[in-house]
């Protein structure tokens, strides 16, 4: 029996976005080397872009890192579907139309034309086995645990432009997950990990100058429009100071995951970036095993307090990792009201009951995760010292810290805060629930089984009800597990000079399509 679910668009080049918007105004010309290697008057040709670290890889397996998936996603390698972050909607990519066959069965269609950077064709038999490298190898995808948990699925090229994928029960969502499986060529390591990958996308990887630079450049094969800038260079500086005043002097175009005192001034540029900053408690190691001194800890940080002064005002103090209009969130549960008697009355009793809530946690922190990182760690542990708790800082860069963030964990630390950020571009609680909160998640320290049921229960579900049943596992999770201290929904900054148009939206802290940006005219 055929679904009618279907979806189709056999044009080959991209869906228009958004008209983007202009940044006006004086710059200032310095003398100081350009960004790169580049002439400041070269931003005709190349778009200058200056991060806060640089991408640990360009594994596109794990693109739904941010510091990854910024670079790579559709602008190296790019997907069968892809979300559209203003509505919501799939719109075709590599594949032109798909449809569910049975409930456990889907087909997609692909693009006719479409080369790799290698000069190969795109075929299904490579599209399956990306799919099959990212979920079903031993590589340890980020993208595996983040999208598709515990799913299993298979991948079979029906001929050279029909995939199919079967699940072992049925996934309504099952193309909304594609979105984040980017598509490689077959001959591609399936045992390991690659730093520079082949694509299909509109650029190439030209030359990466480890700790330096990165530069792309534009793939005259592309089966698309050719991208407005030929050449894209990336640098990273960790100051946010630095990155505003490198777009301000003309060394930079682009500089990302700015904060009000970096000195953007007129280059500044706020969006939602969809992205919820959290503590992740390691709720297996006491005192955090306790589930008193978890309530504590959430009752001792004042989330208003750190968005009014840490994050002078930008972003919204948050309850739950799942924000508003992602499906799934639920309203009713709000942020965790600022109470230092009840933390403390709550350490006083689990100290009388035994607990040993003298044992020193370490915060673990990331440079850069977002503006004033460092600061906010500060000021959430001079709350949990004084509500009795001993807390040490321990902030690392990207590397290092995902050691912490990925399964397995380290085992040579005691009980820990994990700083995190979790961006749910994606627009499904499923993108979040299952790898954060599940038993067995890829992020998750710590689950129960009845809230892997409530998860499993809602996955299974679509419309009104699929809202209905994540809404009630978050309320489960917020009243009953207390696996983390939620900080704040985030809202981003960036600076553009005069010399390029870009509009950012709420998927930009994760995928920034560099075919959206153009020259000013």
């Amino acid at each position: 029996m055929r679904s009618p679910l279907r979806v189709m668009n056999t044009s080959r080049s991209p869906v228009p976005r958004a008209a983007a918007i202009v940044v006006t105004g004086a710059v200032l010309l310095t003398g100081a080397c350009s960004v790169g290697g580049s002439e400041a008057g070269a931003a005709a040709d190349t778009v200058r872009i200056v991060l806060p670290e640089e991408p640990p890889t360009l594994e596109p397996c794990d693109a739904s890192l941010t510091a990854t998936g910024r670079v790579t996603r559709s602008n190296i390698t790019e997907p069968l579907t892809e979300r559209v972050p203003e509505t919501g909607e799939l719109e075709p990519k590599l594949a032109t139309e798909w449809e569910q066959t049975e409930p456990t069965s889907w087909t997609f269609q692909l693009r006719e034309g479409v080369k790799f950077h290698d000069g190969t064709p795109l075929t299904a038999e490579a599209a399956a086995f990306s799919i099959e490298r990212t979920v079903n190898s031993d590589i340890g995808c980020n993208v595996d645990g983040y999208v598709f948990g515990d799913s299993e699925l298979t991948a079979t090229a029906v001929d050279d432009t029909t995939v199919e994928v079967t699940t072992a029960t049925p996934d309504p969502i099952l193309p909304l997950r594609l979105s984040f499986v980017e598509i490689v060529p077959a001959d591609t390591d399936a045992e390991a990990k690659v730093r520079q990958p082949v694509g299909t996308g509109p650029y190439r990887i030209d030359q990466w100058n480890q700790g330096v630079s990165l530069r792309l450049a534009a793939f005259d094969g592309y089966w698309g429009e050719a991208p407005p800038f030929p050449t894209a260079e990336y640098v990273w500086r960790a100051e946010g100071s630095i990155r505003a005043a490198m777009v301000s002097s003309g060394e930079a175009d682009v500089a990302v995951g700015l904060a009000p005192a970096d000195g953007a001034g007129d280059r500044a540029v706020e969006y939602p970036n969809n992205e919820t900053s959290y503590l992740r408690m390691d709720a297996t190691k006491a005192p955090l095993d306790d589930i008193r001194v978890r309530q504590a800890i959430n009752y001792a940080i004042d989330k208003e307090g750190m968005v009014a002064s840490v994050f002078s005002g930008l972003g919204q103090p948050a309850g739950q990792v799942v924000p508003e209009g992602v499906t799934g969130h639920n309203p009713d549960v709000g942020p965790w009201p600022h109470d230092m008697a009840k933390a403390k009355s709550l350490i006083a009793e689990a100290r009388a009951d035994g607990v040993p809530v003298d044992t020193a946690i370490t915060i673990i922190g990331r440079n850069g995760i977002y503006p004033k990182a460092a600061e906010a760690m500060e000021v959430a542990q001079n709350s949990l010292i004084e509500v009795g708790l001993k807390v040490d800082i321990q902030m690392l860069d990207v590397n290092a810290w995902l050691e912490y963030l990925l399964r397995p964990f380290p085992t040579d630390i005691g009980p820990t805060l994990l700083q995190a950020q979790h961006g749910n571009q994606a627009g499904d609680a499923a993108f979040t629930m299952g790898q954060i909160y599940g038993s067995e998640g890829a992020q998750s320290s710590y689950g129960t089984a009845e809230l892997d049921a409530l998860v499993e229960e809602a996955e299974l579900a679509s419309g009104a009800d699929r809202q209905a049943k994540f809404a009630e596992a978050l309320a489960y999770q917020n009243e009953n597990v207390v696996r983390d201290a939620v900080l704040a929904h985030m809202t981003g900054i960036m600076a553009l000079s005069p010399s390029v148009t870009y509009e950012p939206n709420s998927a930009t802290n994760d995928e920034m399509h560099l075919a959206e940006m153009h020259p000013a005219s």
